[in-house]
């Protein structure tokens, strides 16, 4: 799942990133709005986490900016304001919640997640494929039972094939996706991934779940196939 930061404070920007990139999240940010926008203008995002007051552009602009574009991406504003009449201006203006600052960090992840359930369509925390099922909220993956260890971007990768079972995956996609914006490509490391995710959800099983489709990219689903 890949997340966009745009918070001004540095230490608590840097301490986002830290905290959502261990969480397993591909995350990118950045310290004004107008940043914002122009990132949110060539990439996609599944949740934005944006202060309200910024400079060059704050978050009500940048949450115009993104609403304007017929974006639903669900957007989670912060902010030092906690009048009643403030909330209900962030909320009416499209925002899918609003976290007080000071925060924890745990309330926050537990809102990112709710937001991101909501935004797939998904009632339950966990995903599955055949016997593998990954859990969203305590990010522990099993197959057949038994529980695999994943790197964060091993991780990051298996949800984005999960949330996206059946379809075919470019590379670029994949690389758009979980590796952040400034990656400049040319190199092998989804093929690099894919086999290190192959090496630990598919060997030693009958039934391979993740799949070459030459010329196209990747897809991971249920059948006989190798």
């Amino acid at each position: 799942m890949r997340i966009l930061i745009a918070e001004d404070e540095k230490d608590l920007n840097h301490i986002l990133v830290q905290k959502l990139t261990q969480d397993g999240y591909s995350v990118d940010s950045c310290y004004d709005g107008q940043e914002a926008m122009d990132i949110l203008t060539y990439t996609k995002y599944d949740a934005v986490i944006l202060d309200i007051m910024m400079p060059k552009a704050d978050g009500f602009a940048v949450l115009s900016f993104i609403r304007q574009r017929n974006d639903d991406t669900p957007v989670l504003f912060l902010t030092a304001k906690d009048s009643v009449s403030d909330r209900v201006k962030g909320l009416d203006s499209g925002a899918n919640d609003y976290l007080i600052k000071p925060f924890s960090l745990e309330e926050l992840c537990a809102r990112l997640r709710s937001m991101l359930r909501t935004s797939h369509g998904q009632i339950s925390n966990t995903l599955s494929v055949g016997d593998l099922t990954l859990d969203c909220s305590t990010h522990q993956v099993a197959r057949a039972g038994k529980e695999i260890t994943l790197s964060s971007k091993e991780y990051a990768l298996l949800e984005y094939l999960m949330r996206n079972q059946g379809l075919i995956l470019s590379r670029e996609k994949i690389e758009n996706h979980i590796w952040n914006f400034d990656y400049e490509g040319g190199t092998n490391v989804v093929d690099v991934y894919i086999s290190y995710l192959r090496r630990k959800i598919d060997s030693g099983h009958e039934r391979h779940l993740i799949h070459t489709v030459r010329g196209r990219g990747y897809v991971l689903r249920e059948d006989t196939d190798s």
